[in-house]
């Protein structure tokens, strides 16, 4: 019956339609053999023997985590993860999610409450927009990058104010004005939120990420620090005061009702925030090929890659009528 029922029938369109655009998402596997320039694992440190290690060691321990953390999936070896990464990131206190989405997921349902605003950056990612959009308070984007845009939208804003923005943008590759933002919500007593999917692990004297690297951390009331990119793992950790993460563990539902992150994805995770600091030739190996690609990309008849894009670099085609925009 569900073969021709309507609901069937427009998913069969709806799939139609991007199939014409050209738009329709697949699974692929990773072909053997070629150079990565597309994947997150941007220091490879999926790959790296001393994380290998320590993950074939953790199969000794149990398969899975049993339970959220306030219930059973709660560990010692979580525990002093999480003291490390507020110490690593220069922060206060940590707690960590289940991935980047469930972080901004967990942070935007939960702290900003109904008479609060949000504003964030157009250019934000969908697990910010859709944490947003579980949020009871005010929420208007501003214009990509834009002070002006962001100090009009704050004309109407009401309650506490949040500033969401990205350190460095997942499909632009440009980044947040995160100096000038730091000062703009300092002077009139804003929070200021930023995403670090793409920049923790990368930037920062041992890979920080770059609120530390720019000095700002006194300055943001909260970071998300993914470790699907950089850390070559999963998960996050939203980084910030003491009372955030108390507040978090009570009332964000992201956090309360989801299975912890197994053993083996702790002790990985453990290894690979040990390794980061002695990583600098990795970073700056990465920094080279970044800028080669990028270069070499603006060589090609037609090509065209912004010059101010960093790790992440959208490639723009001539078509007609308008440019196609894919990420590398």
């Amino acid at each position: 019956m569900f073969g021709t029922s309507p609901l069937h029938q427009r998913f069969a369109h709806q799939l139609a339609q991007r199939e014409a655009d050209g738009t329709r998402r697949r699974l692929t596997q990773p072909a053997a053999g070629l150079v990565d320039f597309s994947s997150n694992d941007y220091l490879g440190l999926s790959r790296h023997p001393a994380l290998q290690a320590a993950l074939q060691h953790a199969t000794t321990e149990a398969a899975g985590s049993t339970g959220s953390r306030l219930l059973t999936g709660n560990s010692a070896a979580t525990e002093v993860l999480e003291t490390h990464l507020a110490e690593f990131h220069r922060a206060e206190a940590a707690l960590l999610f289940n991935s980047g989405y469930a972080a901004n997921m967990g942070f935007f349902s939960a702290v900003p409450r109904r008479g609060d605003t949000i504003l964030y950056d157009e250019a934000s990612h969908a697990s910010v927009k859709d944490g947003i959009r579980s949020s009871f308070a005010t929420a208007w984007s501003f214009r990509h990058n834009d002070l002006a845009d962001l100090e009009r939208r704050l004309a109407r804003a009401t309650g506490a104010v949040f500033v969401a923005v990205e350190a460095l943008y997942s499909m632009d590759g440009d980044m947040a004005p995160l100096a000038e933002l730091a000062v703009f919500c300092r002077e009139r007593e804003l929070y200021l939120v930023v995403d670090e999917a793409h920049s923790n692990g990368i930037y920062g004297p041992n890979g920080e990420g770059l609120v530390v690297a720019l000095g700002l951390e006194a300055d943001v009331f909260a970071r998300i620090l993914t470790f699907g990119k950089a850390l070559g793992s999963q998960g996050a950790v939203v980084a910030g005061p003491s009372l955030l993460r108390d507040y978090l563990l009570n009332f964000s539902r992201p956090f309360i009702y989801t299975t912890a992150l197994p053993p083996l994805t702790v002790a990985g995770l453990t290894v690979a925030y040990y390794l980061l600091p002695d990583l600098a030739p990795e970073r700056e190996q990465l920094f080279e090929l970044s800028e080669y690609l990028k270069h070499t990309l603006n060589t090609v008849p037609g090509l065209r890659v912004p010059l101010d894009s960093h790790i992440i670099h959208p490639v723009f085609f001539p078509t007609n009528p308008g440019p196609k925009q894919y990420a590398a």
